[in-house]
């Protein structure tokens, strides 16, 4: 038998192939980017109360820390249908030595919601006293962990993040990885409870191999004025080198929203009702951690 002939598509056919469109050259890069740095030196960007410069967050911030995302984590993350387009708080596990847990989330939410939500972040004061990383850190807009700044965030429709294992959890011995810490007393409970916004569990699987903590300096983390000096298996030992995270494989799941607004006025300053949301996040957090760990075949691999 012949082979059949291929018969080209004619307009009259029906519809035709469209054509994939070209990928911006880099005359088009460059025009961009001088587009952009004009707009910086003339002023002409705007930043909200907080100090949030969307621009630059976007241009700059998240292009820089996205690599690491895709490339290096390789970063899965589930469910961000669950996280609204309105007010919300997210509650995410804190761990890894350094913050990258936050950052990797940042982009998570950015990246694969359909709004490209910001997350703003609550910090601690440490952060922002921080010569560089405090008013890049304002550029993001991310603030201080205090409830009235939340508050306002999230009466503005803002996404806010929040850690409430704070250094505990991020500065915890490797032995204890994935067993979450106290969370504070709740005081992102009662944020949430008085502006009626849904709290969003977030779980993150991978961050705890960054940077496997063993041991703890603290004479020289109180001389550098720290809440703890790492000893890990590569740092201090091979100086800046160390400091290079290892690239785990990492799962970010996004939970159900638990909604807030139902509650009576003055809910927020009942301790027994804030307590028991709270210990609720918690326990939401770490089973969905051990569920994430047991499908986790190899560390590194996924």
């Amino acid at each position: 038998m012949a082979d059949a002939q291929v018969i080209p598509l004619r307009p009259e056919d029906g519809d035709r192939i469209p054509p994939v469109p070209e990928e911006p050259g880099w005359e088009e890069s460059v025009i961009d980017v001088l587009a952009f740095a004009r707009r910086r030196l003339l002023g002409d960007y705007q930043v909200d109360e907080f100090g949030f410069d969307e621009e630059l967050t976007d241009e700059v911030l998240l292009r820089l820390i996205r690599p690491f995302y895709e490339k290096w984590f390789r970063v899965e993350t589930i469910g961000a249908h669950n996280v609204p387009e309105t007010g919300a708080l997210l509650v995410a596990n804190h761990s890894g030595t350094l913050p990258w847990d936050a950052l990797m989330t940042t982009i998570a939410v950015h990246d694969h919601h359909p709004a490209e939500r910001h997350l703003r972040m609550l910090g601690a004061d440490l952060v922002f006293r921080m010569p560089v990383l405090g008013p890049l850190a304002r550029k993001a807009g991310h603030t201080l962990a205090c409830n009235p700044d939340a508050e306002r965030l999230l009466t503005n429709g803002e996404l806010v993040g929040v850690w409430p294992e704070g250094f505990k959890g991020i500065g915890k011995p490797f032995k204890d990885r994935y067993k979450l810490q106290r969370f504070g007393r709740g005081g992102f409970v009662s944020a949430a409870l008085r502006t009626g916004a849904p709290i969003i569990p977030c779980a993150i699987v991978g961050a705890e191999e960054i940077y496997p903590k063993l041991a703890d300096l603290k004479p020289l983390a109180r001389l550098l004025g720290l809440p703890y000096f790492p000893v890990t298996p590569l740092f201090p030992h091979f100086g800046p080198l160390g400091a290079v995270p290892l690239p785990s494989k990492w799962y970010i799941e996004f939970g159900e929203p638990i909604e807030t607004s139902g509650y009576p006025e003055g809910a927020a300053d009942d301790p027994m009702l804030v307590f028991s949301l709270s210990d609720q996040v918690r326990e939401i957090i770490q089973q969905t951690l051990y569920r994430l760990l047991s499908q986790r075949t190899n560390v590194f691999l996924g």
